[in-house]
């Protein structure tokens, strides 16, 4: 059974989702980068796993269910604490971000019988996960972040190290207000869709008005 591992920051106002500034708060932001983090965690907690580990920057919140081992992430860049993160797996691990709450347990269930590695590519070039069936963190060093070509890269370094790879849907992440509306409207009964819903009205003076598929 594959191991399941969330990267992620403690959602404090002025250290994630700063892109969402404006039209949010950065109160706001972190209230949606909550969310998201709450229907990531509860979709990997539905998951048939090995393990459950968030790979955490900060401290856990009431927002934290049970069943997960927390271990913070190393110093360094992007690169160097996704490579720490499968550093402390010894089987199949697929690991994602909080970015993609959208997420469901059908997506993480994944095998290796006919791979080495599962590659879900994002929306704006990176990619929401990497299952490795065994891990290895040089597979992940040096590899660019937060670029447009880093999915790209980092696709190439798997098939250049001779595995064999098997791609999971494309998904997109929650970087902008935009990004907000689109994913929300695929999973309108999370808590991120209710919460962009609140902070929405919030924004503009309006009443809440529940989002729906047609805000795509």
């Amino acid at each position: 059974m594959t191991a399941l591992l969330v990267i992620a920051k403690e959602p404090r106002p002025g250290r994630v989702k700063t892109r969402l500034t404006p039209p949010f708060t950065p109160g706001q932001a972190a209230e949606l980068a909550e969310a998201a983090l709450v229907d990531t965690l509860r979709a990997v907690a539905a998951t048939p796993a090995s393990r459950r580990v968030l790979v955490l920057d900060g401290t856990p919140g009431p927002w934290l269910p049970p069943g997960f081992d927390v271990v913070p992430q190393c110093a360094g860049g992007l690169d160097e604490r996704l490579a720490d993160a499968f550093a402390h797996c010894d089987g199949p691990a697929l690991l994602i971000g909080m970015d993609t709450p959208q997420v469901t347990p059908e997506l993480l269930t994944v095998d290796f019988t006919d791979c080495d590695a599962r590659f879900g590519p994002a929306e704006d070039g990176g990619f929401w996960a990497l299952g490795l069936a065994r891990p290895d963190p040089g597979l992940l060093r040096g590899v660019p972040m937060s670029t447009p070509t880093t999915g790209a890269v980092q696709r190439d370094r798997l098939l250049g190290a001779g595995l064999r790879v098997r791609d999971l849907p494309s998904l997109r992440d929650v970087d902008t207000a935009a990004d907000a509306r689109a994913v929300a409207a695929l999973a309108p009964h999370g808590c991120f869709a209710a919460r962009l819903t609140r902070c929405t009205a919030a924004v503009t003076g309006r009443k809440a008005r529940p989002v729906t598929g047609r805000d795509a």
